[in-house]
């Protein structure tokens, strides 16, 4: 015999799940399920008396909000294959995880950003809203090209984040900084303050180059085209190609390299072979990719 819901027979809730065997502590009351012993008393009720009742006749399951989600299997139930086996499950072990390599699940208890048209899906009531980050933050993307287009995440529910199918890298970050590129940056918590700001040692050649720095204490969610190499700046002189770099600390020192010379033989990103130059106790980021060449016109 099949499991149903049916009236509790300590009378303290509503229902209470029948196995087809025996009672179990699972119970449903004023639309919410949760376990309790036969007999205890509902939330903010003195336990009655015991009463001996007999059991209640089998019945249809209760259509209401008490009612039992219905498993996976039952679910998939008629229908098998890799993609119902449970091994692309939702991943539910914290509230902030990697589904898989190239996608991001985001538990929303406190609100946090994401980059704009990240979102490939959610479960629960969210509000998705336009994070413009103040006049000077604006004036700043419009002068330096280094945009960050950003929403506000909020609300109770599941959050599921990618980008253009690159893999995904979560970073904890407590009271430290981290300068990226706006392009990596997938989402963050809202307790990290950002801003854009210029990469130090530039000069009237190399022209300028800027990045998102994010400060403070909380998690950041990074993009990369393909398998990133995280170097050691303090073992040696550390150069990257402009448009390969994905992060560094921020902490390091920087300076850009231009060579006009070496144009055709180093990177090819940036049309000229400009490269960032770190020294110093820290690391680099960098991803087997310079971003998508378009065609000189």
């Amino acid at each position: 015999m099949a499991g149903e819901w049916r009236p509790d027979p300590s009378g303290q809730f509503e229902v209470r799940w029948w196995d087809g065997q025996q009672w179990t502590d699972q119970v449903g009351n004023q639309g919410q399920v949760f376990t309790a012993p036969l007999g205890a008393p509902a939330p903010g009720q003195q336990p009655a008396p015991q009463q001996q009742q007999p059991a209640p006749q089998p019945q249809a399951p209760q259509q209401h909000g008490g009612q039992q989600a219905p498993s996976l299997a039952d679910s998939f139930a008629g229908i098998s294959g890799e993609l119902v086996d449970g091994r692309f499950s939702e991943n539910e072990e914290s509230p902030i995880a990697k589904q898989n390599r190239k996608m991001l699940r985001v538990r929303v208890g406190e609100p946090f950003f994401a980059r704009q048209g990240s979102m490939v899906a959610y479960q629960g009531n969210v509000d998705f809203a336009f994070e413009g980050g103040g006049a000077s933050r604006f004036i700043k993307k419009a002068l330096t090209g280094e945009g960050l287009p950003l929403m506000r995440c909020a609300g109770q529910g599941d959050v599921f984040l990618a980008d253009l199918a690159k893999d995904v890298h979560l970073l904890q970050l407590e009271n430290s900084a981290l300068s990226i590129s706006g392009t990596n940056v997938l989402a963050f918590s809202a307790s990290l303050d950002w801003n854009i700001e210029r990469v130090k040692g530039g000069s009237m050649l190399t022209g300028g180059l800027f990045n998102t720095l994010l400060r403070g204490s909380g998690w950041v969610a990074l993009t990369t085209d393909g398998p990133p190499v995280v170097l050691n700046a303090a073992e040696a002189p550390t150069y990257a190609d402009t448009d390969a770099i994905v992060a560094w600390s921020a902490n390091l020192q920087t300076h850009l390299v231009s060579s006009m010379k070496a144009s055709a033989l180093i990177g090819r990103g940036s049309g000229e072979a400009v490269q960032v130059a770190f020294s110093g106790p820290g690391f680099v980021i960098v991803q087997p990719s310079e971003g998508i060449q378009f065609p000189v016109q």
